[in-house]
């Protein structure tokens, strides 16, 4: 996986030059930036002919002399002196900041032993390095096994092998003491290689290793990180931090190295603080020291007969610190209110609601939203025949067709045009037949025969 800056074309990265091998996940493992690189010098003589190199993605750096004195770049695969052979590195440095990293870490300029650039890297030095750094991961495995039947109390965690397959380098973290003679003559037998065991701490594993920290971003020991500095448990109580190994541990199972970034900026504000306030003198009683808020510059009291805490002001301490010394007793601590940061959150209330929901009023709310959705989906219908989108004339007045063909005529009785006579009143009809008498009102006939 490689940073965004690497254009990948062909298998290969095009960008940092580093064919993929970002195994903690960006290409700048520790990396430095050159700040110096374009700065001109009056005396080139003067310049310096060391060249920093690394080894391993970035996990190992040395110092070699440049003799060849060519111009080397940063990402330039240089091969260098290693045992009986040589090793393939990257540069990683040059120039005036070569000579500071060389002060800082006490390395003579001039020490006749140190390792010479040999040449620039060809290709055949290339390729013999990338066969050989496929062998590590199962030469490491293999190791561990073996490790394990000799039953030694040690944990192997990486193995480094030279560019020429000439020397194995096995790193290991162990408690105690090893005896490791035996397993030395089993390694040179079984991989063909010189052997080399190089005991390492717990953090310098972790660098190896790698991973992802609390704070959710990669390791400092695995990216930029080189001097480890002891961290004891006195800095953890100068910033007020709970005593809790699980939270203050890293994945190295130590102390996190973190505590000490900001420490001299607690030291810088505890200078404020007065010294020998542990206890104070009031006519109530002695008052201990619980606390201390280093941002706000207060201190918290506590009196023996309540467990009520008092902030009292840096300022007021000391006013009780010098009378205390006279002998005198204040009656009060003077405590100060100390105001939240935070809003005061109101708690909701309990509202009863049974009744105040019809279903009638759900039925309501139910039908508008029917009618929005069916008007909604009117204005986007289309007539799928045209492709076109119908007007919506469902709200204007209705015309007359204009080409609507004229009124047919009626032939049934000869080619007059029937009279309109809807709007004429009604005539009777002479020829229709006389009404029948009304005799419903009117006594039934008796129908009955004469008697005889």
């Amino acid at each position: 996986m490689g940073c965004s800056s690497c254009g990948t074309g062909g298998g290969k990265v095009l960008g940092c030059k580093s064919n993929g091998g970002c195994s903690t996940g960006s290409c700048n493992r520790m990396n430095v930036h050159d700040w110096l690189a374009n700065l001109p010098f009056s005396d080139p003589e003067s310049s310096c002919k060391v060249i920093e190199i690394s080894f391993n993605n970035g996990s190992r750096k040395d110092f070699y002399r440049n003799t060849t004195l060519q111009y080397f770049e940063k990402g330039d695969m240089v091969s260098v002196e290693g045992v009986s052979g040589f090793d393939v590195g990257m540069v990683n440095l040059t120039g005036e900041l070569v000579r500071l990293q060389m002060k800082k870490k006490e390395v003579d300029e001039a020490n006749p032993e140190m390792k010479k650039i040999l040449r620039r890297s060809s290709d055949r030095d290339i390729e013999l390095y990338r066969q050989n750094k496929e062998r590590q991961a199962g030469a490491l495995s293999k190791a561990r096994s073996i490790a394990l039947q000799l039953k030694l109390d040690m944990k192997l965690i990486e193995v480094e092998i030279q560019a020429d397959g000439r020397k194995a380098t096995f790193f290991y973290t162990a408690e105690d003491r090893v005896d490791f003679r035996e397993m030395i003559k089993i390694f040179a037998s079984e991989f063909k290689v010189k052997v080399e065991m190089k005991q390492i701490g717990i953090r310098q594993e972790a660098a190896k290793v790698g991973g992802i920290g609390s704070c959710g971003r990669e390791l400092c020991c695995s990216s930029w990180l080189t001097d480890f500095k002891s961290v004891t448990t006195t800095i953890a109580r100068y910033q007020n931090l709970s005593i809790n190994q699980t939270k203050l541990s890293g994945q190295c199972g130590r102390l996190k190295c973190c505590l000490n970034y900001e420490l001299d900026t607690y030291l810088d504000a505890l200078q404020d603080f007065p010294d020998n306030a542990d206890m104070i003198q009031i006519t109530r009683g002695t008052a201990t020291l619980i606390k201390k808020d280093i941002f706000k510059n207060l201190m918290w009291y506590v009196l023996p007969d309540s467990n009520k805490q008092y902030p009292l002001t840096i300022r007021r301490v000391k006013e009780i610190k010098s009378l205390n010394a006279k002998g005198i007793k204040p009656d009060e601590l003077e405590a100060v209110e100390v105001v939240s940061g935070k809003p005061k959150e109101v708690e909701p209330e309990f509202v009863d609601v049974v009744g105040q929901i019809s279903l009638r009023s759900l039925e309501r709310s139910s039908k508008k939203k029917q009618h929005r959705d069916r008007d909604n989906r009117g204005g986007d219908r289309r007539d799928n025949r045209g492709g076109q989108q119908r007007p919506d004339n469902r709200n204007q007045p209705r015309q007359e067709n204009q080409n609507r063909p004229p009124q047919r005529p009626d032939n049934r009785g000869g080619q007059q045009q029937r009279p309109d006579n809807r709007n004429q009143p009604r005539q009777e009809n002479q020829n229709r037949p006389q009404q029948r008498p009304d005799n419903r009102n009117q006594p039934r006939p008796d129908n009955k025969p004469p008697q005889k």
